[in-house]
């Protein structure tokens, strides 16, 4: 959150008459006051008096501007400005309300005319660094909040935004330096601890974060992005009952949309559904382009198997910066034309498990006559080349000439797909033949009748809900014990190292190390008999192979589960053991070990 410094204040130009000094003086000094009505009057009067009066324009403007009024604030400062081009506070103040406005190069045009006039002028540094910021140009505009505090050490403004643009170049111990300066000098300023909160969050000590947080609302209760980064970062360590309790604040105090969709968020993470909808319609009621909102409400729908309109939901999903970064320039986006003899590219979007999931429709829009082509990240190469139906699969900015293009999870939209008609023929991925083998003769005989299975635990420590869908490899332990099966480790990542102290079982066959791409972990799965896994990619990569899975899931499983089903129409050999209590998973593991029992029989 940028800082900008009050509107600058100077003193009003040389009397015309004693009446409109007297009336310039009352106007500011109710100003100051927060007296804006009074001295709204007072301005009001005085420009009736005297219409190019431009102490009166400008501080006029100004008032405008505190309440909100940017188009009604530039217009006046605009002509005070063409009356007297030499007032370095109205160029300051005009660059305020053009940054309002969203116009920041305008702004910074504006705080550049300030400085020509007065070189050490702080505010109107700290405002330019704050425009400079808004646009990501952070090594700038930590030039200009040096400048504005090289004039004026005290302006406590520029310390926090000092503070904010060396926390987004990750410097945090600088930042947090500036934050300490500033409670020096202000030890109730909220808005340091806030700002120190953000640092801490950022640099990865969460406890700090959160009394940073604490503190702030302590000195401003009423403090509502306090409440919801607070309420964030205690959510994504799992705490989302208190995070609620932040969002519902929040909400109190303003009920916008990003508001409303935290706290829906936060219900649905402890899986209850039906009163988290409201707050996304709501949010949809004050902006219906709102994509987190639409987005959040289609995961909702799908989960509970409403296709029809959670599809139609998702495909509202975009922010611009997420659609930009996939779209194709110049060619049309497919919303479900007739595809016979057009070229078609198909565009994949966020995870592998994504990915793995949505690439079935590669076959089927091949089916309606497109030459299909992929563009998917790079480690999926060659692995989705062998799909049926693909001409050809890039990554990274495709070139050639295509009649549409379309994201892969966009299709499900474009076709109507609902439950009865999800495509759902298993393999459509299939593993390379000479890696295949290779593992065939790795893993050879030598384990006689028992099972072979493949064991993964733990997802990306980064997604949102890992501390609920992964476990620790200790919790699976007793599965260690059966006699009926061999255990193949398919855990990559920061959780492998838990196999350091697990059971000889599961450590006996460890390949992890050799699967260097999703090709070796396919060629692998091939000739193993089960995977039992958490909602991983592995678990759609096998799935999508046709291999049997075994699911793990938490209580607030992801959408693509549905809601009470054991079985998943997406992958017809697939099995799902879920949680009934979000974080136990004793009663999973016991269900798992029994199944496995059973099929030893």
């Amino acid at each position: 959150m940028e800082h900008h410094s009050q509107p600058e204040r100077a003193h009003a130009a040389p009397p015309q008459t004693a009446y409109l000094t007297a009336l310039i003086d009352a106007a500011l000094e109710a100003h100051q006051a927060g007296q804006l009505d009074t001295a709204e009057s007072f301005y009001r009067e005085a420009l009736t008096l005297d219409a190019a009066h431009t102490g009166a324009l400008h501080y006029f403007g100004v008032l405008h501007y505190q309440r909100g009024n940017h188009d009604t604030a530039a217009g006046l400062m605009s002509r005070a400005l063409k009356l007297d081009r030499h007032d370095a506070a109205c160029w300051s103040n005009r660059g305020l309300v053009a940054a309002a406005l969203g116009h920041l190069d305008e702004a910074m045009i504006c705080y550049d005319q300030a400085l020509q006039l007065k070189p050490d002028f702080a505010d109107a540094h700290n405002n330019f660094g704050a425009a400079l910021q808004a646009q990501g140009a952070f090594l700038e505009a930590v030039e200009h909040y040096r400048l504005a505090l090289a004039s004026n050490p005290a302006l406590l403004d520029a310390h926090l935004n000092l503070g904010t643009a060396l926390t987004k170049l990750a410097r945090f111990d600088e930042a947090l330096a500036c934050y300490r300066h500033v409670l020096s000098l202000d030890p109730a300023s909220a808005d340091a601890h806030f700002s120190a909160g953000n640092a801490y969050q950022a640099k990865g000590d969460h406890g700090a974060a959160i009394a940073s947080f604490e503190q702030a609302l302590a000195l401003r209760a009423d403090y509502a992005q306090a409440h919801v980064n607070l309420g964030s970062l205690i959510g994504k360590l799992g705490d989302y009952a208190g995070a609620e309790a932040h969002y519902r604040r929040a909400v109190a105090l303003k009920p916008i949309p990003t508001h409303l969709v935290c706290l829906g968020g936060s219900l649905g993470a402890q899986g209850r559904l039906d009163e988290e909808e409201g707050f996304y319609r709501q949010a949809l009621a004050l902006d219906p382009h709102y994509a987190d909102a639409h987005q959040n409400l289609a995961w909702l729908l799908l989960k509970r198997g409403d296709y029809t309109q959670g599809w139609a939901e998702f495909a509202l999903r975009w922010r611009k910066s997420d659609y930009d970064a996939i779209a194709v320039p110049g060619v049309a986006e497919w919303r479900g034309e007739p595809l016979a003899g057009r070229r078609l590219l198909l565009v994949g979007e966020q995870g592998f498990g994504d990915h793995f999931q949505f690439l079935r429709f590669a076959s089927v829009l091949a089916q309606r006559g497109a030459t299909v082509d992929l563009c998917v990240r790079e480690p999926l190469l060659p692995l989705v080349e062998r799909i049926a139906g693909v001409h050809r699969a890039v990554s990274g900015k495709p070139g050639g000439e295509y009649d549409f293009w379309v994201p892969m999870m966009s299709v499900p939209s474009c076709l109507g797909t609902d439950l009865a008609s999800l495509p759902a023929d298993v393999p459509y991925l299939f593993a390379e033949e000479t890696k295949l083998e290779a593992w065939r003769k790795r893993l050879g005989a030598a384990n006689g009748s028992k099972r072979k299975v493949g064991l993964v635990w733990a997802g990306s420590p980064t997604f949102g809900n890992d501390r609920y869908r992964s476990m620790t490899l200790a919790e699976l332990s007793t599965l260690s014990e059966l006699e009926n099966v061999t255990w193949y480790a398919l855990q990559k990542g920061p959780a492998h190292a838990q196999l350091a102290d697990a059971p000889p079982a599961f450590r006996a066959h460890d390949f992890t190390a050799e699967l260097d791409s999703f090709e070796d972990t396919a060629a692998l799965i091939m000739n193993l008999d089960l995977v039992i896994a958490v909602d991983t990619a592995v678990a759609h990569l096998a799935g999508a192979l046709g291999k049997p899975v075994w699911l793990l899931l938490p209580a607030n499983s992801d959408w693509r589960w549905l809601e009470t089903r054991s079985d998943s129409p997406w992958y017809p050999g697939m099995r799902l053991f879920r949680q009934a209590v979000l974080g136990d998973w004793a009663p999973v593991v016991g269900e798992v070990t029994q199944a496995l029992k059973k099929d030893a029989q």
